[in-house]
């Protein structure tokens, strides 16, 4: 979710991670948020409100696990020049030397690894950690590191880091990091120990609250992972149906960070299954979005500004402020834009009352909201300016405000491609269309849904559109990478209809874009060596999503 141009088609066609992504330092009063994933180790959570526990993470999809894909990550890292906390390790001494050891490590794939890392730094630290996690929560197992085949999928922040799945496969085995792993994994368990018991307490606390039972489907995960070198900085994401929280193993333990993501796992499905009843309402992210503090990735995302909205107020339920600090944190969200806080707190207050769960109660809540109410609490509200500097300038240059105003739709129409909303998706960018009738990438977000959703003959056209705008005066802008993958596309769309000269000659059109991404390069010269076949249907989904 963010303001800049995606220049990567993937990136174009997939701009934002699933629901959201924080990445934040914590405090010990109001530790924050942040990353996520999957992965695999052991896990205790409880299973029910009577307090039945399982201790197989088969069996609820929730756990605490250490990570062998983020350990390697972090040790890339670290032997690159990523600073670190030394004090973290004071409790773990095999941690300690592997440090020190990789801080000296020379070699080929060392020496391109720290290239690797200095030419994708980003000026926040933290920024950079988060990029990386992503990477290796989505990362398959040591030492290959594959990505998944669907490259179409990826999130933008592993995107971003094109190349490196080589180069930490790499520098895995010249390091030698699977028999380091072996030597420093027993040094986890005390705070994967620590995490799991903070964890069962979050689960009981929260459900028995919201009334609600998890039920494992074999699809829906939520992983806390322990890497004692991330620090104070907690990474959390949903990436489809798998939400994760990467923390460190630091004295004070970011509870409020996992709970706020534990949240998520829980409500987002009840959010994404009533949109249409969520979007009666939707009127007032016109007042929230006058709100110079609000993130801008709720300016034209109301699905998403209502679930963080509703997570916020059952956080401040759970706490059981007294009635100044309530009026405090209330106030407090107002100004920042989060306007349904107070509207909904007043209404969990009656569904304490009531007997349903809250997925039966939901539609009550939010039918609950006042519009006019809420719209007539605002008016003449003079929201504060963001930070501390002064209030946003309110003549800013038009072009500005009109590239602003599109970068933000595509962002939407590309979020809801990463979860999987594809009705919604195809509609933002025919919207976008509707105004910008020859934006390439809306042109490509739009086809990408066509393809996910089976309607072959719409994307084709799209992507002859694009294939077409490139050979234009007036557009001959086209990201190469958007034109590499619509020939790509094209091409496969050839080869289903058996037509295969004309496939071929799609795919050789890719290879002939300048400055095309290997990954289309590579997908064109599979394309020309054998034709392309349709994958196999999934039991689950209503429709074939593309594959690279």
């Amino acid at each position: 979710m963010g303001k800049a141009t995606a220049r990567n088609p993937k990136e174009s066609a997939l701009r934002s991670l699933p629901i959201r992504r924080f990445v934040r330092k914590f405090t010990p009063l109001r530790p924050t948020l942040a990353v996520l994933f999957l992965g695999g180790v052991a896990l205790v959570s409880p299973a029910s409100l009577a307090g039945q526990q399982a201790t197989d993470a088969d069996v609820t999809g929730i756990s605490v696990q250490s990570s062998p894909q983020v350990f390697a990550v972090m040790c890339a890292l670290g032997a690159a020049g990523y600073q670190v906390d030394e004090s973290l390790l004071a409790q773990m001494p095999a941690r300690r030397a592997l440090r020190a050891d990789l801080l000296k490590m020379q070699g080929p794939a060392t020496d391109a690894l720290r290239q690797f890392y200095q030419d994708h730094a980003l000026a926040d630290p933290g920024d950079t950690l988060s990029r990386y996690m992503t990477f290796a929560i989505v990362a398959g197992p040591p030492p290959d590191f594959n990505l998944p085949q669907n490259q179409e999928l990826l999130p933008p922040d592993v995107v971003a880091l094109d190349g490196f799945q080589e180069v930490l496969a790499n520098f895995y085995r010249e390091a030698r990091l699977g028999s380091r792993w072996t030597w420093v994994a027993p040094e986890y368990e005390p705070a994967l120990e620590s995490y799991r018991g903070a964890l069962r307490q979050i689960v009981t606390v929260s459900d028995a609250y919201l009334r609600e039972i998890v039920k494992p489907n074999g699809r829906r995960t939520f992983t806390v992972y322990v890497e004692p070198l991330v620090g104070a900085r907690t990474n959390f994401r949903n990436y489809g149906d798998q939400y994760s929280i990467v923390v460190g193993a630091t004295a004070d333990m970011p509870v409020d960070a996992i709970q706020h993501a534990y949240l998520h796992f829980v409500l987002d499905p009840l959010v994404l299954r009533n949109r249409p009843l969520i979007y009666k309402k939707r009127a007032l992210l016109t007042v929230a979005a006058r709100a110079p503090r609000l993130p801008v990735e709720y300016d034209n995302d109301f699905i998403s500004f209502v679930d963080e909205c509703l997570i916020k107020s059952v956080e401040l339920r759970l706490r059981n402020l007294s009635g100044a600090q309530l009026e405090a944190a209330l106030r407090e969200n107002d100004q920042s834009g989060f306007i349904l806080v107070r509207p909904l707190v007043a209404q969990l207050r009656l569904f304490e009352k009531a007997g349903p769960a809250m997925s039966y109660y939901f539609a009550d809540l939010i039918s609950g909201i006042d519009v006019d109410a809420e719209q007539k609490r605002f008016q003449g509200f003079a929201f504060p300016p963001a930070g501390t500097g002064p209030a946003p300038q309110q003549h800013e240059n038009s072009e500005a405000v009109l590239a602003s105003d599109l970068d933000r739709s595509l962002a939407e129409g590309n979020r809801q491609l990463q979860q999987k909303d594809v009705t919604a998706a195809a509609e933002t960018f025919e919207r976008i269309l509707a105004k910008y009738p020859n934006d390439t990438r809306a042109m490509y977000g739009l086809a990408i849904a066509s393809v996910v959703s089976g309607h072959g003959d719409q994307a084709k056209e799209l992507f002859e559109r694009i294939t077409t705008a490139s050979s234009d005066a007036e557009s001959a802008s086209v990201d190469p990478q958007i034109l590499a993958w619509s020939h790509v596309y094209l091409g496969r769309i050839d080869d289903l209809q058996d037509q295969r000269d004309l496939a071929v000659s799609e795919y050789r059109a890719a290879l002939g874009v300048d400055d095309g991404p290997a990954d289309a390069r590579a997908a064109a010269q599979g394309g020309i060596e054998a034709a392309y076949k349709a994958p196999a249907h999934h039991p689950d989904d209503g429709s074939e999503e593309p594959s690279q």
